[in-house]
């Protein structure tokens, strides 16, 4: 099974980050991240560009109305995530309670991510990505 990890803080916790030299910061996630590697469950990861350089496109209306970060009301932001292929949510868990990104401010979230087998297999539009992930070598 696939699970996701969000990485998720609150302005308050990224604000604390930026006193923390970042050498420090990639040699604790490294760390971690080499881990996972040897334990064979990683399928991805990545983090993300400061969220005052994104955008957000809100569909409240028509046409979409798009704002520039940051973005506002939020009482948490999405930093980065993982990608686990793992046996149960227990292990995905169990690695997330692992994540050397801590403290006040500063949660995982943990989302299984449904395989497209769990899909109805008869659709056009499944079948059409299934040729595509086959195609690319995704399955």
């Amino acid at each position: 099974m696939k699970f996701m990890l969000i990485m998720r803080a609150t302005d308050e916790a990224y604000a604390g980050m930026a006193d923390v030299d970042f050498n420090e910061i990639i040699e604790t996630m490294g760390r971690y991240n080499d881990e996972l590697i040897r334990a064979g469950v990683l399928v991805a990861a990545e983090g993300l560009d400061d969220a005052a350089e994104g955008v957000v496109v809100d569909y409240s209306s028509e046409p979409p109305v798009v704002t520039d970060g940051p973005y506002g009301e939020t009482k948490e932001l999405f930093g980065g995530f993982y990608i686990l292929n793992v046996a149960s949510k227990e292990e995905a868990v169990e690695w997330a309670k692992r994540s050397p990104v801590t403290g006040a401010g500063f949660k995982t979230e943990v989302r299984r991510v449904t395989s497209i087998d769990e899909l109805p297999q008869d659709n056009e539009w499944i079948q059409k990505e299934r040729a595509w992930r086959e195609a690319t070598g995704q399955l």
